[in-house]
């Protein structure tokens, strides 16, 4: 297998590209990849919302709770939550800064632009391979811990609340990643530091994604679907603009904005850590013609050399592990050789 490669052209930022009349050929995905409205049909149920207020009161609510976000990952690998314990005044700073730095001119955003060697900074499609298929958006890309790897030299300095701002969120979703590994770990019949001590010294990083608007959304994906390699991701969504689809059966479920609601999902690395039993899901997501859309997605994950496999008390025993124990950088550099057909923990077994 080969690393993947850089196409040789100049990066493109998809954010120049949103007053043309016609998207680019190479941004243009095979018929069977685009997003058709019939893909989501009705019926099919929507993402599930939890109330995590429920924790800090009776046990009857506390275990109610807790049996919601179970049946989530069970079901669906993704649930909403509100009453988070997030400041939703931080929420807001967060948008209003992000959007600030996208709204900057080109040549200041350029200063941060990443390259092959990291992936920090502003980036448009950074690791694919010659020939590849585009996605329509341009994101910024920041490693927030372990405090060893930060680097405020990748931060923007505009607008100069950014880096505060941003500093003060991953704090409080380091917080309720915390929460949600107690809920996940007690909802496995486990004591609640199991997922605490198999991430070990865990990682975060934050992914600001900005989609324009697209004069042809339906021949295009702001993200090609994909699970998340890691362990959990926190995503803040747009308030007002639908943009992410889960899959759940044949069919692509949008995820309806709900005020001052965070997403959650499954990574890969949960899925494996729990047999197969909490599920990491594909998911992608579409743009439209009318406005852009801004997300943030906050990862949390395992330490990049500890072994991660089934725990042993969730494999039955006239049963086998399905997964090969592997460490989560080990998992990170299979997933980039396989390049664009890497997209899920089912692409990475089939490929060990």
């Amino acid at each position: 297998m080969n690393v993947v490669q850089e196409w040789p052209e100049p990066v493109v930022r998809v954010q120049t590209l949103a007053d043309a009349q016609v998207i680019p050929e190479r941004y243009i995905k095979p018929p069977s990849e685009r997003p058709h409205p019939s893909s989501a049909p009705g019926g099919a149920g929507s993402v599930p919302i939890v109330d995590l207020g429920g924790l800090k009161r009776g046990a009857a609510e506390r275990q109610a709770t807790m049996l919601a976000v179970s049946d989530a990952c069970i079901d669906w690998g993704f649930f909403q939550v509100v009453n988070h314990g997030v400041s939703l005044e931080l929420m807001a700073r967060m948008r209003e800064v992000w959007k600030g730095f996208f709204d900057l001119p080109m040549e200041v955003k350029q200063a941060y632009a990443n390259s092959p060697a990291t992936f920090e900074g502003y980036g448009s499609r950074l690791g694919v391979k010659k020939g590849a298929i585009l996605d329509w958006g341009d994101y910024y890309f920041l490693q927030l811990s372990p405090q060893s790897i930060k680097n405020y030299d990748k931060w923007p300095s505009l607008p100069a609340s950014l880096r505060e701002t941003t500093d003060d969120y991953g704090e409080e979703l380091v917080k309720l990643c915390g929460v949600i590994q107690n809920v996940l770990s007690l909802t496995l019949g486990l004591d609640e530091g199991f997922l605490h001590r198999e991430f070990g010294e865990a990682g975060a990083g934050l992914r600001v994604n900005y989609y324009p608007r697209c004069p042809q959304p339906d021949l295009t994906l702001g993200l090609s679907p994909h699970s998340d390699p890691g362990g959990l991701t926190i995503l803040l969504t747009d308030d007002h603009v639908k943009g992410l689809q889960v899959r759940k059966g044949g069919s692509w479920i949008t995820v309806e904005p709900i005020p001052d609601a965070l997403v959650v999902n499954v990574g890969d690395q949960i899925q494996v850590l729990t047999n197969g039993t909490y599920k990491s899901v594909e998911h992608r997501v579409v743009v439209n013609a009318v406005t852009e859309r801004l997300s943030m997605a906050f990862f949390y994950n395992p330490q990049d050399d500890l072994l991660i496999h089934p725990a042993k008390e969730l494999v039955a025993d006239d049963t086998y592990p399905m997964y090969k124990p592997k460490t989560f950088k080990e998992y990170k550099l299979c997933m980039r050789m396989l390049g664009p057909r890497g997209k899920t923990l089912a692409d990475a077994m089939k490929a060990t």
